[in-house]
């Protein structure tokens, strides 16, 4: 095997898929891209990395909520211009012809051109590491769109589009929640 740099070893398990994050700060909606998520569990818990230096956070920590919205590949140059960007300066909604969708629950829209919405609450801010861990309080899906690639990034401006679905659901039966 061939030694990897220590500071490169995350893009061998840089999480997935990329999402984005809509806020509101109580005057405007905003759009970030999010690498960096995890499920916490088989409960509606999830958490994102983010912090001070995305502009959204303010919002984060002050309204308590967002919405989680998961874009397929055909979204890919719109969720990387999205990420390069800042809603102090950019209505990105407006920018990159995004349909803001009224959420249910939670003051951030859903995000219509995207394949799933999750309307989420802020819990817990964990500020040494950055984790902003959200409940979801309302979920939709588009099973009607065509294109339901997700991307992952690899965190070195790569991404990888999801592939073939492999089932095993019979074989992990003793290890999946009712209902999945």
């Amino acid at each position: 095997m061939q030694e990897l740099e220590l500071n490169k070893a995350f893009t061998l398990i840089e999480s997935g898929p990329v999402v984005l994050v809509t806020t509101h700060d109580g005057k405007k909606d905003n759009i970030m891209t999010i690498s960096w998520t995890m499920v916490m569990d088989f409960t509606p818990v999830f958490a994102i990395t983010t912090g001070e230096w995305n502009h959204s956070f303010a919002a984060l920590q002050k309204h308590r909520e967002c919405v989680i919205a998961i874009p397929t590949v055909d979204l890919l140059d719109t969720v990387v211009g999205i990420g390069t960007c800042s809603g102090a300066d950019t209505d990105k909604f407006a920018r990159f012809k995004l349909t803001r969708v009224p959420a249910k629950l939670v003051k951030p829209p859903l995000i219509k051109e995207c394949l799933a919405n999750i309307e989420c609450k802020v819990i817990d801010i964990i500020e040494k590491h950055n984790i902003v861990v959200l409940e979801a309080v309302a979920a939709y899906i588009d099973s009607n769109r065509k294109e339901k690639r997700t991307v992952h990034a690899v965190g070195d401006g790569t991404f990888i589009v999801d592939g073939r679905k492999i089932d095993r659901k019979k074989m992990m039966a003793t290890k999946l929640p009712p209902g999945v």
